[in-house]
């Protein structure tokens, strides 16, 4: 009976499964063109999930071993199972039941696997979606528990005749479950869909520089894409489902649901309208056509499910004033994201949510001209005045009258050049800048200022949606940056760093930055620097989101410290799982309400420390977290610390730079 009924199952299921994939990929293909290799996607494919993908997993252990004892399992019981009992190959005469034995072992390890994720659901984190998301365990254990019971007739544990038709037929229903889950509903809809458009957006990524190769390293791709202002036909922004990239739509329905994006998310957290897993499930929706109604995890903040409809040639979000009809999402749960980046340094699947949410942005702001509070001030500040604080472009120096700060235009080349950023306007990060300026002097660092000459880099811009002023404060500076010459670019603006180092690339501009912490470090490191020992309190340090999760920079802000003699007490949530400080994406200027304030929330996580002060590398930081009140530890900047403890006896590197000068000065 089995033997005439599995094959029938175990085909039935696959030609099913295919005409899916076939109609998953029509889903996919109504978003616009995005060139691939597709032969180069797919032999990169297996290395992109076993290493890099498995090391996003491996950060909880528990679900790690948990998918490699399920999913291995899974895969590896999948394959036999159609060459022992769909093509018949492990009967005991045939391959000695060799392949009888390895199906018996395979499905014993995805049954063990399906029970640890059943004890994950007892009950779920509040992360994780419920609905259909509850039976997955269920199937898992069908399928594998149903595959080790029909297999031991081939290994001769039982009689070929299982004692009854009645008996085989429960067999066979219980494997028809879990076939209908595990391969039909792969491509049908269901939990295990994440498992074939996963393994596809894995092959054809976005960014597939963001992964590993074989030569070893780790890629790091996080400057946004920039749009072709000069083609006609491409959209600014996407206003619709359909207006993403194909392989950005095979990315959403890669989405396991998991729930690590809405932990780590500092909006959520907040209690403002956003959710990045439900975002990109109701970009989800959208792909297909429907409503949010089924949606079976967490909401965003203040709006229920049920609200939200869409199909991929609808408006994503609604017109404001619309009369009747719905939409995918609201303005205010795009506007709430800060762009800290801490769901995709988390997202498993490696799916790219701010690169969604920033091109959603840049239609309300292009083409609507929807940017809420005071972004619309911000952004015509930037037209009318190269700053978003409308400042007279001609003081950008007026903080400096006493510095005595060389010039570029008069100097024309420098080792270093310093890029003041905006922060130059704002007095609370003047002081910052002057302690930089103290300690490169310390150092004997040969720099200059472009001073009136520089304007905004354009990140905010970017970050609100305007790409076309972004691009035309970039090309400004590009343009001036040429009439110089200089080897490095130095900063002490995280935002400023990133678009100059990442995002400037892709307009023409190629240069070598350094954040001043990292720049500071090896200044201490070549023995160009004398510092005194810190004699101050307890000192914890804040990663800038910009500096740690979007270039990886980590470690130099410690050394810094260290060289102090500084022993930092990390708080909880440090290193690439830092919480924002509220600061980026716009957000202090969109100003969408929540329950909590972000920076709040952060300078409770100093307070649970107990240091009495949090070292920042950031303009944008410092401002934030000074702005919080009821609080006793004080906010400071690592180069106001390192300007501090500079002693006036010459460092020994510092001599020997000197003595290195002087030779040169009389050889020529």
């Amino acid at each position: 009976m089995l033997d005439i009924l599995l094959p029938i199952l175990i085909f039935a299921a696959l030609a099913l499964a295919a005409i899916g994939a076939l109609r998953r990929v029509r889903l996919w293909r109504q978003g616009r063109p995005s060139p691939v290799p597709i032969a180069k996607g797919l032999a990169a494919m297996p290395r992109r999930y076993l290493v890099d993908l498995h090391h996003v997993v491996a950060r909880d252990r528990y679900i790690s071993n948990t998918h490699v004892a399920t999913a291995g399992g899974f895969v590896a019981a999948a394959v036999l199972m159609v060459l022992v009992h769909g093509l018949g190959l492990g009967s005991s005469q045939k391959l000695e039941g060799v392949l009888g034995w390895l199906l018996l072992a395979a499905s014993a390890c995805m049954f063990v696997g399906s029970l640890f994720v059943a004890e994950r659901r007892r009950p779920p984190p509040p992360r994780l979606s419920k609905g259909p998301w509850m039976r997955l365990s269920k199937s898992l254990m069908a399928f594998s528990l149903g595959v080790f019971v029909i297999t031991l007739p081939s290994v001769g544990i039982l009689p070929a005749d299982l004692g009854s038709w009645i008996a085989a037929l429960v067999l066979a229903g219980i494997v028809t479950w879990g076939l209908a889950e595990m391969v039909f509903g792969m491509t049908w809809g269901g939990p295990m869909k994440h498992a074939f458009a996963g393994a596809l957006h894995l092959a054809f990524h976005r960014r597939p520089e963001r992964f590993s190769t074989k030569e070893g390293g780790t890629g790091r791709s996080t400057g946004l894409k920039a749009l072709d202002l000069n083609d006609e036909r491409a959209p600014l922004g996407v206003g619709a489902p359909k207006d993403f990239t194909w392989n950005q739509l095979l990315g959403f329905d890669a989405c396991v649901q998991c729930g690590r994006c809405e932990a780590v998310c500092p909006a959520f957290a907040a209690g403002q309208p956003l959710n990045p897993k439900k975002l990109i499930q109701d970009m989800v929706v959208g792909m297909v056509g429907g409503s949010d109604a089924h949606y079976a995890g967490s909401p965003y903040p203040g709006k229920p499910i049920g609200e939200h409809a869409g199909d991929p040639h609808g408006p994503i979000v609604a017109r404001p004033f619309a009369n009747g009809g719905t939409a995918l999402v609201d303005a205010d749960t795009l506007w709430s994201c800060t762009t800290c980046r801490a769901c995709v340094e988390e997202c498993p699947m490696m799916i790219e949510h701010v690169d969604a949410i920033v091109d959603m942005r840049r239609f309300l702001t292009l083409e609507r001209g929807n940017t809420p509070n005071k972004g619309g001030d911000v952004l015509d500040n930037l037209i009318a005045t190269d700053n978003p604080g409308g400042f007279d472009p001609g003081s950008r120096l007026n903080w400096a009258a006493d510095q005595n700060l060389p010039l570029m235009a008069d100097r024309q080349e420098a080792e270093v050049l310093l890029w003041l950023g905006d922060g130059a306007f704002d007095m609370r990060n003047q002081r910052t800048l002057r302690a930089l300026a103290k300690v490169l002097r310390a150092a004997e660092v040969d720099f200059a200022v472009l001073g009136n000459e520089e304007r905004d880099s354009g990140d905010v811009a970017r970050r609100l949606g305007d790409e076309a002023t972004f691009q035309r404060l970039a090309k400004r500076n590009i343009a001036t940056l040429s009439r110089y010459r200089f080897t490095h670019i130095l900063t002490c603006d995280p935002h400023s760093f990133h678009v100059l180092k990442n995002e400037y690339g892709a307009l023409g501009g190629h240069y070598s930055v350094f954040h001043h912490s990292t720049y500071i470090a090896e200044l201490f490191d070549s023995g160009r620097l004398n510092l005194k020992a810190w004699k101050g309190g307890s000192v914890t340090y804040h990663d800038p989101c910009y500096l740690g999760r979007y270039n990886g920079e980590y470690e130099a802000p410690r050394r810094v410290l260290q060289a102090l003699g500084i022993e930092v007490k990390e708080m909880a949530r440090s290193g690439y799982r830092s919480r924002c400080c509220g600061g980026g994406g716009g957000a202090p200027i969109t100003d969408i309400p929540g329950k909590r304030r972000i920076p709040d929330m952060r300078m409770e996580d100093v307070g649970e420390t107990g240091a009495e002060l949090v070292a920042v590398g950031c303009p944008q930081c410092t401002v934030m977290l000074e702005g919080v009140v009821n609080t006793s530890a004080e906010v400071r900047d690592i180069a106001e610390l390192v300007a501090e403890a500079l002693n006036e006896d010459p460092a020994p590197g510092r001599a020997t730079h000197r003595t290195q000068q002087s030779e040169e000065a009389l050889v020529s």
